[in-house]
């Protein structure tokens, strides 16, 4: 069993669930972070902590001593790279990986599960969009996302075992919650605004609970390697267009909250277009991940931390957003 697990990007969104969930399962974690959203993660005797950038190949490279698992979520992410400097989108999402990658390999890692993204596919009508779908990003996120899957295969063979994830957009509540995702975004105005916009509203968009997501790389940790190397997988759950989104977010909000009356949805036009329904019949199949938690239990569990307080100012503090964020702090 892999025993020393090293997660890039894990004091983020999805970080900030997985990381105690891999300590309580009994894993010793390294986690390397720049640590720009703050560090929500929970004191553990077996948790390690590196302030560190990706493009520092160096320092990542000291970090990978006794590591024998990689589990990499570090990116510029959410299309930044339309507001942002594009040198930082390009530096940390493209030019990194493959260093990163060689520098793991060297130092001895056996695995390393890389977190792409279902957003490589951009637009497609097609019913049903599987693992072999021709990728059409539409902005550098995407296509960076995708670019690297084939760096990541370069490396790949006996001992160094490799896996792509595409996952779709992750949705609920984290202690460091994003309210830049679709669903995230739809809760928080319609809690705090009484309204909901929605932009454009017929774009079919995948989602996954972030509980799902955090199981999935969990099981990847123990999976032998037969079973996954050199595999890429889609992971969603359901897809839904933006304005069935609206819907069952109105619909609880004012189950949680019936002082709050009637929530209003406001449609509006958008330039993002991506639309894209994905199959994940083939991580069922091959082995055997089903996701749990639906839309509805992400919007629930977003209702009872706006309740317990633990998402103070969510409609003007940049924690919760990503590109505001990093603006703030001029990021290059």
């Amino acid at each position: 069993m892999l025993k020393n697990i090293l997660i890039t990007g894990g004091a983020g969104y999805v970080g900030c669930v997985l990381t105690p969930q891999l300590l309580n399962a009994g894993y010793n974690i390294t986690v390397y972070d720049t640590f720009w959203y703050e560090n929500y993660l929970p004191k553990h005797p077996n948790l390690k902590l590196i302030e560190g950038d990706i493009r520092d190949t160096g320092k990542l490279a000291a970090a990978f001593k006794d590591i024998e698992g990689v589990i990499s979520l570090a990116c510029i992410s959410n299309d930044a790279s339309f507001e942002l400097d594009e040198k930082l989108s390009t530096s940390v999402n493209l030019d990194a990986f493959e260093p990163m990658v060689m520098a793991a390999k060297k130092a001895g890692v056996k695995r390393f599960i890389y977190c792409s993204s279902s957003s490589v596919y951009g637009v497609s009508d097609k019913p049903d969009v599987t693992e072999d779908h021709p990728l059409v990003p539409l902005s550098l996120y995407n296509k960076y996302k995708g670019m690297c899957e084939p760096l990541l295969w370069k490396h790949q063979g006996s001992g160094f075992t490799c896996v792509t994830i595409r996952p779709a957009t992750v949705c609920g509540y984290s202690p460091r919650t994003r309210l830049d995702l679709s669903v995230n975004i739809l809760t928080n105005h319609a809690i705090n605004n009484n309204k909901i916009t929605v932009f454009g509203g017929t774009q079919l968009r995948p989602n996954l609970h972030i509980q799902d997501m955090c199981d999935l790389y969990e099981l990847l940790l123990e999976l032998p390697d037969e079973k996954i190397a050199g595999q890429t997988f889609n992971a969603g759950y359901q897809n839904l267009s933006i304005m069935e989104i609206a819907k069952i977010v109105r619909k609880v909000v004012k189950e949680e909250f019936p002082e709050k009356g009637e929530i209003e949805i406001v449609t509006t036009p958008t330039d993002d277009i991506r639309s894209y329904h994905i199959n994940s019949d083939k991580i069922a199949r091959v082995i055997g991940f089903r996701p749990k938690y639906t839309i509805e239990d992400a919007v629930r569990g977003l209702c009872k931390a706006f309740k317990a307080g633990k998402l103070p100012n969510s409609l003007t503090d940049d924690i919760y957003f990503n590109v505001k964020r990093m603006k703030r702090f001029g990021i290059k």
